[in-house]
């Protein structure tokens, strides 16, 4: 068996002396693993970085077996090391990819978002609005979608403010009622796509995602914790 694909570095671990076990996610073959031999060395130490966009060539015996890899640089991220922001934000990135992509599954749509999302950290560009929106992509793709069509208890289209943690629907203020302060925010810019995202509203996004991800998402996968990277992003992006 053997393939072709390009695709991001989202893990990377020794593998006895001088290989390494790199974890891909891959534009063609979803999130796929494999032996890169000579792993460690100095060659291929700053290859073989998070982020990195490499050309990929896997071959294995079988379809089945982890397989090995050659690897080439098509584009090195390493720009985010100055960030620690964005250093954060890739991290917290390759984790939730490592702990939540089904293996071997094709995502396309959330392929191309991650993709923009990794550019956009290495860029320097304005990326913690787009961050909270892939989280918010990436409940929905793997079946946990939220509806903020309406409010849950009147209908209403307007002023929806609330998301209910029981049903993942939204809730307007006026359908709240005494039950407000038992619900999740609802940032505009998860609705309006021309919507800003100030840092509070940010923040806001991520406590709901945050919530879903947990209670839905790692619930189903056994209820293994969320990576801790994705607490440390909080955390930098909660400093002042």
């Amino acid at each position: 068996m053997d393939w072709r694909d390009e695709g991001v570095i989202v893990s990377v671990r020794k593998h006895g002396e001088t290989s390494a076990i790199i974890e891909v996610l891959t534009v063609e073959h979803g999130r796929h693993a494999g032996v890169v031999r000579g792993g460690v060395s100095r060659r291929m130490t700053p290859v073989l970085q998070p982020g990195n966009q490499v050309s990929l060539e896997w071959r294995a015996r079988l379809e089945e077996h982890l397989g090995s890899y050659r690897v080439e640089l098509l584009q090195s991220r390493s720009g985010v090391l100055g960030d620690r922001a964005a250093l954060a934000a890739l991290g917290s990135i390759c984790a939730l990819v490592s702990f939540a992509f089904p293996e071997r599954m094709v995502i396309p749509e959330l392929y191309a978002s991650s993709l923009d999302l990794f550019d956009a950290l290495a860029s320097g560009d304005a990326w913690a609005r787009a961050y909270a929106l892939w989280e918010l992509q990436l409940l929905e793709e793997l079946g946990f979608g939220l509806d903020l069509s309406s409010c849950a208890a009147t209908g209403t289209m307007d002023d929806l403010v609330y998301v209910s943690p029981k049903s993942g629907h939204a809730v307007s203020r006026a359908g709240a009622g005494v039950w407000a302060d038992q619900l999740l925010p609802l940032p505009v810019f998860f609705r309006d796509t021309e919507a800003g995202a100030p840092k509070e509203d940010v923040l806001k996004a991520l406590k709901t995602t945050g919530f879903f991800l947990e209670r839905w998402l790692a619930a189903s996968l056994g209820n293994r914790p969320l990576p801790a990277a994705r607490a440390r992003l909080v955390a930098v992006l909660s400093k002042p």
